[in-house]
């Protein structure tokens, strides 16, 4: 038997892109509530008829998007995981996040950057909550914050928050500093506090 994942026709993956990239731009140029499936349609250059095909409506492709977008980063953070010297500081998987990002700009600058679609900012702040709760939780009760007595959620909380925070930022500044360089700036911050 074969147990590989079904391979998705390349068509479907083409509309779906032409549909994401149509509806970063339209996001560029106006308020979310403006954006119609006729406008996004024609950007794409598709039909209202193939839109519907992919997507029951436009809430329902910002889902879909942010489970993409989700599943995207999930799997680099594992080849990340999977790559990295156990020996090591376990964040380099924050530069490749960070690498993501850079590779696209324009799609993290308006989803996660702008105040447009929190569904997307949300989702990514749960994900990284889920990567500092699973440190944290590595670190165990002999941790400097055990023994400081900071409470694990707070730490959580504090931890994902920042993270978010300077993702942010970063995109909605240009990215003025490499993915690598912010990275290692973020584990110097973290390591004195």
């Amino acid at each position: 038997m074969d147990n590989r994942i079904p391979r998705i026709d390349p068509r479907i993956l083409r509309t779906r892109q032409l549909l994401k990239d149509a509806f970063v731009e339209l996001l560029q140029e106006m308020d979310i509530e403006k954006i119609s499936v006729n406008r996004m349609a024609e950007r794409a250059t598709i039909n209202r008829v193939t839109f519907y095909l992919h997507y029951r409506d436009i809430p329902d492709m910002l889902e879909k998007m942010a489970d993409e977008m989700i599943e995207d980063v999930n799997r680099i953070l594992n080849n990340a995981s999977a790559c990295q010297d156990s020996t090591k500081e376990d964040w380099p998987m924050l530069v490749k996040l960070l690498e993501h990002f850079a590779e696209h700009p324009k799609f993290y600058k308006v989803v996660l950057a702008s105040r447009r679609t929190p569904i997307f900012t949300e989702r990514m702040l749960r994900l990284l909550t889920e990567l500092i709760t699973a440190r944290i939780e590595k670190m165990g009760d002999e941790s400097i914050l055990a023994k400081a007595g900071i409470q694990k959620d707070i730490a959580i909380w504090y931890g994902s928050s920042a993270l978010i925070g300077t993702i942010v930022a970063w995109l909605r500044k240009d990215m003025p500093y490499t993915p690598h360089f912010l990275a290692k700036q973020f584990i110097l911050m973290r390591s004195l506090s």
